[in-house]
């Protein structure tokens, strides 16, 4: 409902509404239609240049040469958004991320941290981690296994493997993304070719087939750089990755709790942890590189600055306390696979309250997602206490909206009451102005969606159950 809500904003340049989707909502900014279209595109087609550069500001993607880009700029209706775009080189450079998976991923091949294997290509070194290969491709997992088992320095003289395109590969097997000039697509190709990653092939070929019909049917466009990446329903990159959550945990944890019935992890992947997490009894075996590249809470962890770590062999072992090992399960997936296998009623407070300790701000909206789907009159006051405490403004709007829903119920009940009179007194030096936050916020949800007089006649009715609860409360807002 939110992605077309966004479409629709949009196309008909409402600027207001579209903030309200991505900054309260959390509605994906680059989501693409059924005609393989994206928000930023109808903002430019449609000549709303204050919507194009609200989109440009919080990471619509557009870069230059590629065909994203070439179709915004084909599109167009003026130009000053043609400006625009080139103006922010979005077309070039500046995108404002958040703290996303992919991002993390493009983060940890770019920087190499904790890297365990070094490729040379014709004098050029190229970092990797052989966990991240093993993983995502069968190939480098087999190799890993036999003619490259225990090397951290792998030379490759083949004429044929070009550094450009090796990268290139490194980029899709890392973040299911591949960008790469239309030059080195046939070296891309012969690679992926050879290590039988036929999904990239598949994705080439039809990447080269759009961008071709696209020149075609736009004379005068010429788009240089090619683009692969997954839709927003493939999953492969995090069930791949789910495979290192499978191998990392104890065997006597999986007899006895058992997480969720999950494929078997691939005989050929290996595990190549490097840190062991300790909780209770239980020592699970993990990679520093997921969690300290993730979580300021464990980097700083592994450089013990808790005195919390030991050694075992040669490999750490960082204590976790305050945390049961099921839960640390729970974020040990969403580490690896960016989600939860078993996220409940039962449990998820219990996951977002380690998520707030660990500071994993995508694992915290990710259980919000989870209790608003539990919301009811009896417990929704103390899910809006919980949406403040830990800083979730999406849960606690969604809070808002079921109470004005439900205010009939909601003006009887006692915890409710209370909040609005709690809400009350936060207000200091309280002039006519002055209004009652999640008053305002119910407020906000009965009028914001009136479109008929039957729509306007029961928020009237509403808006006066409101007006008489304040009366009963000796408050004005």
């Amino acid at each position: 409902m939110d992605s077309k809500e966004l479409f629709t904003c949009c196309r008909r340049g409402d600027l207001p509404r579209l903030q309200y989707l991505l900054e309260q909502r959390e509605a994906e900014v680059n989501v693409r239609d059924k005609w393989d279209s994206t928000p930023l595109y109808y903002a430019c087609l449609c000549g709303h240049e204050e919507v194009v550069k609200y989109l440009l500001d919080n990471g619509s993607r557009c870069e230059a040469n590629t065909f994203d880009g070439e179709r915004c700029l084909y599109a167009a209706h003026n130009d000053n958004i043609k400006k625009t775009l080139i103006k922010y080189k979005q077309v070039s450079a500046h995108v404002m991320r958040r703290d996303s998976f992919s991002e993390f991923l493009r983060r940890m091949l770019e920087r190499g941290i904790y890297s365990d294997v070094t490729f040379v290509i014709h004098g050029c070194s190229i970092q990797a981690h052989r966990c991240v290969l093993s993983a995502r491709c069968q190939y480098f997992a087999e190799m890993f296994r036999g003619k490259w088992r225990d090397r951290a320095t792998i030379t490759l003289t083949n004429k044929f493997v070009q550094p450009i395109a090796f990268k290139a590969l490194l980029q899709y097997l890392y973040t299911a993304r591949l960008e790469t000039h239309l030059d080195h697509i046939g070296d891309v190709f012969r690679l992926a070719r050879h290590c039988n990653l036929t999904r990239l092939i598949d994705d080439i070929e039809l990447k080269l087939k759009t961008v071709l019909t696209f020149e075609m049917s736009k004379p005068g466009v010429n788009v240089t750089m090619l683009c692969v990446e997954p839709t927003s329903q493939d999953r492969s990159l995090q069930q791949d990755f789910c495979q290192l959550a499978d191998l990392a945990l104890p065997v006597s944890f999986c007899s006895e709790v058992p997480i969720a019935e999950l494929p078997f992890p691939s005989q050929e992947v290996q595990l190549f942890g490097d840190v062991y997490f300790s909780v209770n009894q239980y020592k699970f075996l993990c990679h520093q590189l997921f969690f300290c590249e993730r979580s300021g809470f464990f980097k700083a962890l592994q450089e013990d600055h808790f005195g919390e770590s030991s050694m075992e062999g040669n490999l750490p072992v960082l204590h976790i306390k305050g945390i049961t090992p099921e839960v640390f399960a729970q974020v040990l997936f969403y580490m690896y696979q960016d989600s939860c296998e078993q996220l409940t009623a039962d449990n998820v407070f219990d996951v977002l309250a380690a998520a707030d300790m660990f500071m994993l701000p995508g694992l915290k909206r990710q259980c919000a997602n989870v209790i608003s789907q539990y919301l009811e009159v009896e417990n929704v006051v103390n899910v809006l206490r919980s949406a403040r405490l830990y800083d979730l403004p999406r849960l606690e709007d969604q809070c808002a909206e079921f109470m004005a829903s439900n205010i009939e119920k909601m003006s009887v009940i006692s915890e409710f009451l209370q909040i609005v009179s709690e809400d009350a007194s936060t207000v200091q030096e309280r002039e006519e102005a002055d209004s009652i936050p999640i008053i305002d916020d119910i407020r906000f949800h009965i009028t914001n969606f009136v479109q008929t007089y039957s729509d306007m006649y029961e928020a009237d009715g509403k808006m006066a159950i409101i007006d008489h609860l304040l009366e009963e409360l000796d408050l004005e807002a």
